[in-house]
């Protein structure tokens, strides 16, 4: 092993991770701070950077024709303000305690120490791969990284079958159902649970696994993957239940992700009830003043629970970053948490949720009362007026708005937005009924959906307190 250069005065930012929360968090300190006052290096152990994970169904779908539009900021651009980005090399070994990382160049196995002042983990997240005979087998893909995305790709383009399975039926393989279908192939969605989208409760779920079938995707649920079944040639031929072998060309796994943290782990730090990196609110590491993490690699708090979870999205990852850079790179700044925001579609059905559901609630100790109603996107004479249903928990006697689910058609998803509001401002359901939300009958009913079941809420929790 070999140790860096002798420095001078100026600091090293060391940033493990190249996507969404690291190299904003370098591309904000280097906002703040000149490259004679502070180096920058941050290592990726994949190819891209600053990409939209998010967005690897519709590019694997086909609704987005080209990997690069996915790529917020190429290599290159960060080159060009000064960060030292070292594209394939992966940190292998952190040690807090001389303050330097190991990293690895995955072309030639070289390996070399840096040292590092201040020290950045976005690590991410990586796909549940159930350890089950057969699922390293080609042909079984995770969906995480743009590399992941390639993989599957190439994978759909030297398969003749038409068959896939997706294993689970959260955000990931609901997406990725649709973008099978959308690829012509015959898809078919085994399910550990009792409905699709366990981020809603079971009775919201049912909405989603309806279109799914419209769709014409087989909806298996409340089965477990026993083992992932392969041919002569050792590539992936069915995915087996206790039941049942549903014949596959093509297995993807949409079972969810864990956070990333092996090294950090290993090297002491930290670590949650969800493996996730406990930080404080400026994203510093819980007993380390120079070391920060943030996006899928961290836990975070719920600010409606109060309870430290594991949400990883984009939306959160950028927000981290930014705080992230502006503490690494000398200023203030803090992330308060979350409240557990989350939209998706299947193909023009809209699913939305804030807050807790029912077991979430249940879990902690809080006693709930809950509406569901039926409304539309518009007002019912205005043209194209769609049907939506909104499920509301607010908190028995206190009235306290505890969670909102959305499930309909155009302009239902984003309504969710308005309960996040209300949720981080702490709101009463009855509060709630008196907002001041934008109407005119091609945007809403004169009763917005959302206000319409606070108003029923707000009933609910007088009645029965």
């Amino acid at each position: 092993m070999s140790m860096n250069r002798t420095r001078g005065t100026r600091e090293r930012l060391v940033v493990i991770g190249g996507d969404a929360a690291g190299m904003s968090a370098a591309s904000q300190a280097r906002r703040l701070n000149k490259p004679d006052e502070l180096e920058i290096v941050a290592f990726e152990r994949g190819n891209f950077t600053s990409y939209s994970a998010c967005g690897i169904p519709y590019w694997v779908g086909g609704d987005v024709p080209d990997r690069d539009r996915l790529i917020a900021r190429t290599p290159e651009e960060h080159r060009a303000r000064d960060i030292d980005l070292r594209l394939r090399t992966e940190v292998t070994e952190l040690d807090p305690d001389g303050q330097r990382v190991r990293a690895r160049d995955v072309g030639s196995g070289a390996e070399a120490w840096t040292s590092y002042d201040k020290l950045v983990i976005a690590t991410g997240a990586r796909p549940i791969r159930p350890d089950l005979p057969g699922v390293d087998a080609p042909g079984v893909h995770g969906v995480q990284t743009l590399d992941d995305g390639q993989a599957l790709l190439d994978t759909l383009a030297r398969t003749r079958g038409r068959r896939a399975v997706v294993v689970g039926a959260g955000y990931i393989g609901v997406e990725m159902a649709e973008a099978l279908i959308n690829r012509g192939y015959e898809v078919t969605v085994v399910n550990r649970g009792s409905e699709p989208m366990s981020t809603l409760d079971p009775d919201m779920g049912r909405l989603v696994h309806e279109a799914m079938e419209g769709l014409g995707i087989r909806m298996v649920n409340d089965s477990e993957v026993t083992e992932i079944l392969t041919g002569e040639d050792g590539r992936v031929r069915a995915v087996a239940t206790k039941d049942r072998d549903f014949p596959a060309d093509v297995v993807v796994l949409g079972i969810g992700v864990r956070p990333e943290t092996t090294l950090a782990k290993a090297a002491g730090l930290p670590l949650g009830t969800h493996h996730g990196l406990l930080t404080d609110r400026s994203m510093r590491v819980r007993g380390y003043e120079n070391i920060w993490a943030g996006g899928d690699c961290v836990e975070v708090l719920d600010l409606v629970s109060g309870q430290q979870r594991h949400i990883p999205l984009g939306t959160h990852a950028n927000k981290h970053g930014q705080v992230i850079g502006t503490n690494a790179g000398g200023g203030y700044a803090t992330f308060p948490g979350v409240v557990g925001t989350a939209v998706s579609k299947v193909c023009d059905l809209e699913i939305a949720r804030t807050g807790l559901r029912e077991k979430d609630a249940q879990r902690v100790g809080l006693r709930f009362e809950t509406v569901t109603i039926e409304s539309t996107s518009r007002a019912g004479y205005y043209p194209n007026s769609s049907p939506m249903t909104v499920k509301m928990l607010a908190e028995h006697r206190t009235g306290r708005l505890l969670g909102v689910q959305i499930v309909g058609r155009e302009g239902a998803g984003k309504r969710v937005d308005i309960a996040a509001v209300a949720l981080t401002a702490g709101m009463t359901a009855e509060q709630m009924t008196t907002l001041d939300l934008g109407y005119a009958p091609p945007f809403s009913p004169v009763w917005d959906p959302v206000l319409v079941a606070a108003r029923k809420a707000a009933a609910r929790v007088r009645e029965t307190s």
